[in-house]
C-alpha cells in the first residue's frame, strides 16, 4: 500500500504540478487515439487515490467512473472533490462481479505490491472485464530509477517493457500498445537518483512538492513534447514510466 502521508501531497499537487499535467496529456493522447472516445458504460479506476483522475476521465470522455482505493485517506480527499461511487477495497480482491466493467484504468498502483503479487491484481483486472474489455495502466519503470521518493511512497517494484507485457499476456490480455514515457528527462533523473541522492544522503521524501513556476514550466515542456510524439504513434524506447493499453482476450 502507498504511504498514507503521500495522499496529502498528491491532493495538493495533482491539479497543477508539472508531472501530473504532463502525464495526463500523454495518457489522453493515447486514449483519444485508441478508444475513439468509446461510450463505455462502466469504468473502474483501480487505485484511484483522491479520485481526481477519475473526475478528469469522466469530464473528458463522459465515462461513468467507479473509483476504488485501499487507502481511506485518499477516499476522504475524494469526498471533498465530490467524487461519486468511491469504494475502499483491495485491488487483489475486487468487490465486483465477473465482467462488471467495460474498461479498467490503473495508474501507478501495482508497483506498491510486493514482487510476485502483481499477478493477483492483474488476474482481478481481467476477471471484471468481458472479452474485448479495455485496460489502461501505468507503472514505474526501471529499477535503476528507484529513488528517495520511491522509498517514501512505499514503491515495491518497477517494470521493464518485457516484464509488463509478460504480466499482461499471462493473465489474459492482448497488448494493443506499450510505450515508455517521461523519457526526455531521464538523464536528469539518473543524475539526481544515482549521483546526487547517494552523495548527499537525506531522508526519503515526496517528489511531488511544488516547485517555482519557471521550473514547473521547464519540466513540463519535455512531457508535452512526448505527448505529441506518442499521440502520433511513436513508442519511446526507454523512460521513467511505462504505459500499457490492452484488451481482454
Amino acid at each position: 500500500m502507498m504511504n498514507a502521508a503521500e495522499f496529502a501531497n498528491i491532493a495538493k499537487a495533482e491539479n497543477a504540478f508539472w508531472w501530473y499535467r504532463g502525464m495526463r496529456q500523454i495518457l489522453f493522447g493515447l486514449l483519444d487515439h485508441r478508444t475513439g472516445r468509446r461510450n463505455f458504460q462502466r469504468v473502474a479506476e483501480i487505485g484511484a487515490g483522491t479520485g481526481h483522475f477519475a473526475l478528469a476521465l469522466q469530464e473528458r470522455y463522459g465515462w461513468p467512473m467507479y473509483p476504488l482505493d485501499l487507502g481511506w485517506e485518499g477516499l476522504e480527499f475524494g469526498k471533498t472533490l465530490g467524487v461519486q461511487r468511491m469504494v475502499q477495497a483491495d485491488m487483489c480482491r475486487l468487490p465486483y462481479r465477473d465482467q462488471a466493467f467495460d474498461a479498467v484504468v490503473s495508474m501507478d498502483v501495482i508497483v506498491h505490491l510486493p514482487r510476485g503479487q502483481e499477478d493477483e491484481a492483474m488476474a482481478e483486472f481481467a476477471r471484471v472485464l468481458p472479452p474485448g474489455g479495455f485496460l489502461a495502466m501505468r507503472v514505474s519503470a526501471l529499477d535503476i530509477l528507484r529513488s528517495h521518493h520511491s522509498i517514501f511512497a512505499h514503491e515495491r517494484q518497477r517494470f521493464t517493457k518485457s516484464r509488463l507485457l509478460d504480466l499482461a499476456e499471462r493473465n489474459g490480455f492482448r497488448p494493443l500498445r506499450c510505450t515508455y514515457a517521461n523519457s526526455l528527462l531521464l538523464p536528469v533523473a539518473l543524475l539526481k537518483f544515482r549521483v546526487v541522492e547517494p552523495l548527499f544522503g537525506g531522508e526519503p521524501s515526496s517528489g511531488v512538492e511544488p516547485v517555482a513556476p519557471w521550473l514547473d514550466r521547464l519540466l513540463y515542456a519535455p512531457l508535452a513534447a512526448e505527448a505529441a510524439m506518442i499521440s502520433r504513434g511513436l513508442n519511446l524506447p526507454i523512460g521513467q514510466s511505462l504505459i500499457l493499453l490492452a484488451e481482454r482476450r
